[in-house]
């Protein structure tokens, strides 16, 4: 029998399932981008995430220099499992949308960056909603998207990393740090790590996955020997 280092990233990662034609994506800010990350993660459907920064005009920022810039979370997605408007919801309800003058500068924003036509339609729609349901109109700011620019490396997954054994055991099949940080399976885990989902929902999701029983096994074999 094949041991668990033997199982392909490609098998491991839905991704590989889904051509990235199909992909949809959503770009957001929430304040802080670590959680957020965490929480869209977590969610069926979603196939990576990524932490960075967006919204502005500087060029090539850093966390040190961010520029007019915000710190902001790259949901990849595929529309079939989940659509853009549940995602809103998950983003208006996890998150004060009030946006504090001076605070930071930029840094942290509520924001919504919409990627095309339907999307700029669907927080239109979205909005009225809220306030015909008695939420006051938010103060998220509301623009195209244009560029984003992928945070260092210690930002992505960063509640994953606090646990070492995770990432030992998730090299076994992604060596390659964009690998790891890019799999659906960190994600879930990301979401683990900061208390937003469970192992048992985790393992649940796993039988849905589009791969063989042995490599199911063998994945899930893998991430329950992960000391937490």
């Amino acid at each position: 029998m094949p041991t668990i280092s033997a199982i392909s990233a490609k098998s491991a990662n839905p991704t590989s399932f889904v051509p990235e034609a199909e992909w949809h994506t959503a770009t957001l800010g929430m304040g802080c981008f670590w959680s957020p990350e965490a929480l869209f993660g977590q969610l069926p459907g979603v196939l990576r995430t990524r932490t960075g920064y967006a919204g502005g005009s500087t060029e090539k920022p850093d966390y040190r220099r961010m520029g007019d810039h915000s710190e902001t979370v790259q949901v990849d997605y595929d529309p079939g499992q989940i659509s853009y408007e549940q995602i809103l919801e998950v983003f208006w309800g996890n998150h004060n949308p009030v946006n504090i003058n001076g605070y930071k500068g930029r840094q942290y924003l509520s924001l919504l960056l919409f990627h095309n036509r339907e999307q700029k339609l669907a927080i239109q729609k979205n909005i009225s909603q809220r306030i015909e349901n008695g939420h006051n109109e938010p103060e998220t700011e509301i623009a195209p998207y244009t560029v984003f620019y992928t945070a260092e490396e210690r930002h992505q997954k960063y509640y994953l990393k606090r646990f070492p054994d995770a990432i030992e055991k998730l090299r076994q099949l992604y060596p390659k740090p964009q690998e790891l940080e890019g799999s659906t399976i960190a994600a879930r885990l990301n979401g683990l790590a900061k208390g937003y989902t469970s192992m048992e929902r985790i393992r649940r999701e796993l039988e849905r996955w589009p791969m063989g029983a042995a490599e199911r096994t063998r994945l899930s074999e893998l991430i329950g020997k992960i000391r937490w």
